[in-house]
């Protein structure tokens, strides 16, 4: 009789047979992932996506030291690594698009985009390439197979680290080839192992910030690739009157409050003001109260679904609009041309075109899309 049992990443045979890459960025969670892969005894492959040269004293992600690292833990521990050159992809899908998101007034999040088209795309078909079973990353998510044999994926066991959020368009076929060993860990297990593997950066800082702006200055990095980002224009209220002058959209932000640049007087008792909304065709900010904020419908475009859609049926779900915010209820109506609609079923605020809103049953992340408009019924 033949052994079918599985090994840890869902193949019936052993782990020595069984080839896996892993996307290692040289940080402590890809890190793990290789180290741990290795220890059970798996043909582990790492890969390191050099995306962007480094023009800041404050080492960004894929460059400089985390190469280096990503290569010496390789090495320590025998097993082979590359390190594949797609700063031009980078550029080119990602952050050319976040420049000219800022420039029609959007919140664009390039880590989405980076997993979408560069390390889901360029780098698992390198996989594929290199005849692997399977791709491995240190991504906080976590992979199921049901009884039909179908991979979903649920949120991470540790919430406050879950980067569900981050992968709402990796799609079926992705899914079935990717695998998420620390997915069901804390990071703190992470780095437990990490001590005990001997890894060199078991306590390397997490990054805040997007990779190629590492110090966190989006509008100074965007007026570099797009010298127009500054062009000056008017900051309107809600009403219709101008009350003061702005240096370029991309200083502002649905939702911001402090910074906006106007005097007192503009609102009665002096109430805060908020930008409502950016009008890049106008060249305007535009600001007014709180409540000019809400927002309960959103239409979504180039959605991504992990389940079995029916165009128009309305879908219970929790959405989220934001990585960090709790989901919200709403109902999903699933559209033609790979669009929908989500309903809140209350009124949220803040709420930015560019962004994603990302769908949730239970805790399992069924998928989303890029908010295109907003609207209050």
């Amino acid at each position: 009789m033949i052994d079918t049992q599985l090994n840890s990443l869902g193949f019936a045979k052993p782990p020595k047979d069984t080839c896996v890459v892993v996307a290692m960025s040289g940080g402590v969670d890809s890190s793990v992932c290789a180290a741990l892969l290795h220890e059970e005894g798996y043909k582990v492959i790492g890969i390191t996506m050099q995306l962007h040269s480094s023009t800041s004293t404050k080492e960004p992600s894929c460059t400089g030291q985390n190469l280096g690292d990503a290569q010496r833990i390789a090495k320590e521990l025998g097993f082979e690594h590359h390190i594949l050159n797609y700063e031009t992809n980078f550029r080119e899908r990602v952050i050319e698009d976040f420049a000219d998101s800022y420039l029609r007034g959007e919140t664009p999040i390039p880590c989405i985009r980076c997993n979408q088209s560069i390390k889901f795309g360029d780098l698992l078909n390198f996989a594929r390439e290199l005849g692997a079973d399977c791709m491995a990353c240190g991504h906080y998510i976590q992979r199921h197979i049901d009884e039909n044999d179908r991979a979903h994926l649920l949120r991470a066991q540790d919430t406050v680290k879950d980067q569900s959020y981050f992968l709402f368009a990796t799609t079926q076929e992705q899914l079935d080839f990717l695998r998420f060993p620390v997915g069901k860990w804390d990071k703190n297990k992470t780095r437990e192992h990490a001590k005990r593997l001997g890894l060199i950066n078991a306590d390397k800082p997490e990054s805040q910030d997007i990779c190629f702006v590492p110090d966190g200055n989006y509008a100074a990095f965007v007026k570099k690739l797009r010298p127009m980002a500054e062009n000056s224009g008017n900051i309107v209220h809600i009403d219709g009157r101008i009350v003061g002058k702005h240096k370029g959209i991309i200083h502002y932000t649905i939702g911001q409050r402090k910074g906006l640049g106007i005097g007192g007087g503009v609102s009665e008792n002096n109430a805060p003001l908020y930008v409502i909304a950016l009008k890049p065709e106008d060249n305007q900010v535009i600001i007014g109260p709180k409540e000019a904020l809400a927002r309960d419908i959103l239409n979504i475009n180039e959605c991504n679904w992990l389940f079995d859609t029916t165009i128009n049926d309305s879908i219970d779900i929790m959405v989220k609009f934001r990585s960090v915010m709790k989901p919200t209820p709403a109902q999903l109506i699933v559209k033609e041309n790979n669009t929908a609609d989500i309903h809140l079923q209350t009124p949220q605020y803040g709420i930015a075109t560019g962004q994603a809103a990302v769908c949730y049953i239970g805790d399992y992340m069924i998928g989303g899309g890029w908010i295109t408009e907003t609207a209050l019924s």
